[in-house]
C-alpha cells in the first residue's frame, strides 16, 4: 500500500489550484452531500466526509458555506452519482467517478477522454472488483508506533500503518474513517495532511515510459472533465 500520498495530493492540488477547478468540485460536492441529508456535518457523515477532505485541499469557507446555503435554500438542482470503469494503455485499469446533471453528455466526454488517449470504457463491474474502498488518514507529528498505540487504547481497527518520511498513513475499512479521526482528535490531533475515502487498487503496475505519457495525458484529460470528481488507478506512476 505504499502509495506516496502526500505527492499524489501536491500535484493535483498544483494542478487545480491554477484553474480553481477543485473549488468548483468541492462545491458540486458539499451540496450533494449536504442535499441529500440534513445541512449538518454532525448529523450528516457524508458531508462531514467531504468537508474533510476539502480542509485537506484548503478549499475556502466562502466556498464551503455558499454550497451548504444552496443546499438549506432549497435548489432544485439534481445530480446524479455516476462510476464508469475503464482501461488505459497496456491494460491499465482506470474507476471515475462524477456528478452529473446531464447523464448522456458526462458518458459522452468520458469515453471521449478515454478513446483519444489509447484507452477504452468497460462494462459495470470490469475493474472496481480490483480495488478496494479504503479510509485513508495521513498526519504529522506523531510516528507509525504511537500512531498503533492511540488507535489500539481506542479500539479503532485499521488494516496498516505506515511511515513514509514525516507523515504517518493510516488505511482502515470506510466505516473506520471518523472513529480514526475522533482517536486522533482526542489524542489532540486536529490537523490531516490526507483525508480520504478512495479506491485503492489491489496491484499495482508500472508502464513503459511511452504508455505512460499516453496514461498521464489520458488521465488529465478525464480529470478536467467538469463532472468529473474522482478518478483512480492502479498505475505506479513513480511519484
Amino acid at each position: 500500500m505504499g502509495r506516496k500520498w502526500n505527492n499524489i495530493k501536491e500535484k493535483k492540488a498544483s494542478k487545480d489550484a491554477s484553474t480553481s477547478r477543485v473549488y468548483a468540485k468541492f462545491g458540486k460536492e458539499i451540496y450533494v452531500a449536504a442535499k441529500q441529508g440534513e445541512p449538518d456535518p454532525e448529523s450528516n457523515r457524508a458531508l462531514k466526509v467531504v468537508l474533510e477532505r476539502a480542509k485537506t485541499y484548503s478549499v475556502p469557507k466562502a466556498i464551503i458555506d455558499r454550497a451548504i446555503e444552496k443546499a438549506k435554500g432549497g435548489s432544485d438542482e439534481i445530480y446524479d452519482e455516476l462510476r464508469y470503469e475503464g482501461f488505459g494503455p497496456n491494460g491499465s485499469m482506470v474507476i471515475v467517478d462524477a456528478l452529473t446533471n446531464n447523464v448522456n453528455r458526462t458518458a459522452s466526454e468520458v469515453r471521449a477522454a478515454f478513446n483519444k488517449n489509447g484507452g477504452n470504457m468497460g462494462v459495470s463491474g470490469s475493474v472496481a472488483y480490483m480495488f478496494d474502498a479504503t479510509a485513508v488518514i495521513g498526519l504529522e507529528g506523531k510516528t507509525a508506533d504511537e500512531m498503533l498505540e492511540i488507535l489500539m487504547e481506542a479500539d479503532v481497527d485499521v488494516r496498516d500503518i505506515l511511515q513514509e518520511e514525516d507523515t504517518v498513513i493510516i488505511y482502515a475499512e470506510p466505516d473506520q474513517f471518523h472513529a480514526v479521526q475522533e482517536a486522533c482528535k482526542n489524542a489532540g490531533i486536529t490537523e490531516f495532511t490526507v483525508a480520504e475515502l478512495t479506491m485503492l487498487a489491489q496491484n499495482e503496475v508500472e508502464l513503459p515510459e511511452d504508455a505512460q505519457a499516453l496514461f498521464e495525458k489520458m488521465i488529465d484529460a478525464i480529470e478536467d472533465l467538469d463532472d468529473v470528481q474522482q478518478v483512480y488507478h492502479n498505475v505506479d506512476l513513480g511519484e
